[in-house]
Order: C-alpha cells, then structure tokens, then sequence
C-alpha cells in the first residue's frame, strides 16, 4: 500500500495532480477541498489511498490524514464508490461530512450531487457509531447546535438568501460558537450575507 507520496509537483488540477517523484510521475485524483489547500510550492506530500481493481490501480490524493480517513469511512459503505466519496469531499470540508454523519443531517449530505436520501441514510447509519468513537464528538451537542443551525439556515431561506452562501456562514458562525442559539447564529449572518 502506498501511504503517501512527497515529491515535485509537476501538474495541478481541481480534479487531479502529477508528482515527480525520483523521476516517476504519480498521477493522483484529488477532491477540490485538497485542491483548494495545495500551496503554489513545488514541493508537495499527498497522503494516498490506492484503490486497485481488476481493471485499474487507481491513486487518490488528500492534503492530510483526516481527509484520508474520512474518504476511507465513506468507501466502507455499500454503494458509495471512490467517485460518489470524491464528490462529497470535493462539495463539503471533511469536518462538514464528519459533522453532518454525526448529527444525523440527511440534507446536507443528500445536498451533495448523485447522493439520494436513501444513500444519504446508509451514510449515516453506517458510520455515525464510528464517527462518534473515534472522533469523540458528543452526540447531545452535535445535535442541539445542528437543530439551531438548521432553523437558522430556514429563516435565511425564507428572508431570501441562497442556501449555499447561509450554510456556509452558519457554519462558519456555529464553529466558531458552537452553543449559539438560533437568534445568534441568524443575527451573526446577517451581518456576514
């Protein structure tokens, strides 16, 4: 298995990189998450996961480990292949996905392209225990905050606003104050839409 890769990065693009390594160009697909935190450096370490099939040895990049991890939960699920967990990292941060799981937010996962409400369901009955353990992530909490964020993100809707661009200020708002209530987190976005 090949754990990760460090070298010279030859080609960079939203959906995949080329690294020289010792004189050997690794072709590896990445998420646009891992895109948008590549340095404009030449000097570049992916951590890798290596997907082989009977047709294809296929390397996908990611900018740290918990990206890795995130990716490899999503592959244990019956019918999420590489490309359906590529997508979803490349629509949502790896914290956002975790978060999502663990709060059982069928919308936020189901908002990612190509993943229906049943598939979004599996997700999350399939990987909430182990998010939970090994994340250490409050069951209780993560719901509460979620269940602010979401009447949050309603009233924005209803006062106008795009969803995409108020989930990503709610999110911002509720990480940075994770016990705010829902008249916090839409005065806060207020000010930030």
């Amino acid at each position: 298995m090949i754990t990760h890769i460090e070298g010279r990065l030859v080609e960079k693009n939203p959906t995949d990189v080329v690294i020289d390594c010792n004189g050997v160009g690794y072709f590896i697909n990445i998420s646009l998450h891992t895109f948008s935190q590549l340095s404009s450096s030449e000097k570049l370490k992916l951590y890798t996961h290596l997907q082989v099939r009977e047709d294809a040895h296929t390397l996908y990049g990611f900018v740290s480990k918990a990206e890795r991890e995130i990716f490899r939960m999503l592959l244990s699920v019956s019918g999420v292949g590489a490309g359906t967990a590529r997508t979803m990292l490349s629509s949502l941060s790896p914290e956002q996905v975790r978060d999502a799981i663990a709060a059982d937010d069928v919308a936020t996962i189901q908002s990612v392209k190509g993943i229906g409400a049943k598939t979004a369901q599996r997700i999350i009955l399939d990987l909430k225990d182990k998010i939970l353990k090994l994340y250490g992530l409050d069951d209780v909490s993560a719901v509460s905050s979620n269940t602010n964020k979401n009447e949050a993100l309603s009233a924005l809707e209803t006062l106008g606003f795009a969803r995409k661009q108020a989930e990503r200020v709610c999110d911002k708002i509720v990480k940075e104050n994770p016990a705010a209530s829902v008249e916090e987190i839409i005065k806060q976005a207020l000010k930030n839409l």
